[in-house]
């Protein structure tokens, strides 16, 4: 059972992406199985929220999507007292999510598990490594979501190839790379932006702040600002805007190169209230700077029509 219920206008909503999409994908020989979205807009009086999925189970390498369950954490384990509250933690937190710093949440993670990525280990001490590695995962199993089944949050993030026991750690893990599934990341999105249970409201404040982006601001052209190219990039003017997108190119390893996604939460100027979240796979949609902006596009103007 899903956190949300079926919707049939947004599922039309959905139908118009994918449709969109699979021309795209067909004429450029990628399997339209590289391709899933969840749409959600919120339920009346703080209810469940209305929805519509495309492969929502799709298990993906997550790209920088991954650094908003990262904030999530740090701001959790902040709050239970686990983790101590410093001006280069406050730095990190804000440059892992304003310009997708992997140094900034590489940071973030050493802190949260208690490890550093450096030198070879020997088998015992890689193995206590690898435990305490394991916190980030622990963390988001604590909070008992089916949504999260499946996913992997125990590997840094990385421009290129790894090396020396990121290496190891990731020869040696059971399920490999980090992996977000659509419908995790919607979950969390909806958490972050709702009533939610999941964090006192000033913490929940802080996540918020961090993910705003300003359609205004004179750092809109900047690649690692993540609007100009992602789903909020062509939404009318006046929307309000909270996003995390990741993208990789080539890395060198199949498993993780060429991915694009956003997970975006907007509100358009009429008042209309939706998260969208879009993972693709595929050199020629990695590469394309038009494709998540005309998917925001259509999401928006036909939200915009519901009143």
């Amino acid at each position: 059972m899903s956190f949300f219920t079926d919707n049939a206008e947004l599922q039309r909503i959905g139908a118009l992406l994918e449709a969109h999409a699979a021309p795209i994908y067909a004429a450029r020989n990628i399997p339209i199985e590289q391709f899933a979205y969840v749409l959600l807009r919120p339920g009346a009086d703080g209810g469940r929220p209305q929805g519509a999925a495309l492969r929502a189970d799709w298990r993906a390498y997550p790209c920088s999507l991954v650094k908003v369950f990262h904030l999530v954490a740090a701001q959790l384990r902040l709050e239970d007292g686990r983790l101590s509250a410093h001006a280069e933690l406050d730095r990190a937190m804000r440059d892992m999510i304003l310009w997708s710093s992997n140094s900034a949440t590489n940071y973030i993670i050493d802190l949260l598990t208690g490890t550093t990525g450096d030198t070879l280990l020997d088998e015992a001490e890689m193995e206590r490594w690898r435990e305490r590695r394991q916190e980030i995962n622990r963390i988001f199993a604590g909070l008992g979501w089916s949504e999260l089944a499946g996913i992997n949050l125990d590997q840094k993030l990385m421009d290129d190839l790894r090396y020396g026991r990121e290496k190891q750690a990731l020869d040696h893990s059971p399920v490999g790379h980090n992996c977000l599934t659509p419908i995790a990341m919607a979950r969390l999105m909806h958490e972050i932006f709702s009533e939610s249970a999941l964090l006192p409201p000033a913490r929940l404040a802080i996540i918020r702040d961090f993910l705003a982006r300003d359609a205004n601001s004179p750092d809109r052209g900047r690649g690692a600002y993540q609007l100009l190219g992602y789903l909020g990039s062509t939404l009318p003017e006046g929307t309000q805007i909270w996003s995390k997108a990741g993208r990789t190119r080539w890395l060198g390893d199949e498993r993780a190169q060429f991915r694009r996604h956003d997970a975006l939460r907007a509100i358009l100027p009429g008042g209309q209230d939706f998260v969208l979240t879009v993972f693709t796979q595929g050199e020629a949609i990695a590469e394309d700077d038009g494709f998540l902006p005309a998917l925001g596009a259509i999401a928006a103007a036909e939200i915009a029509k519901t009143g």
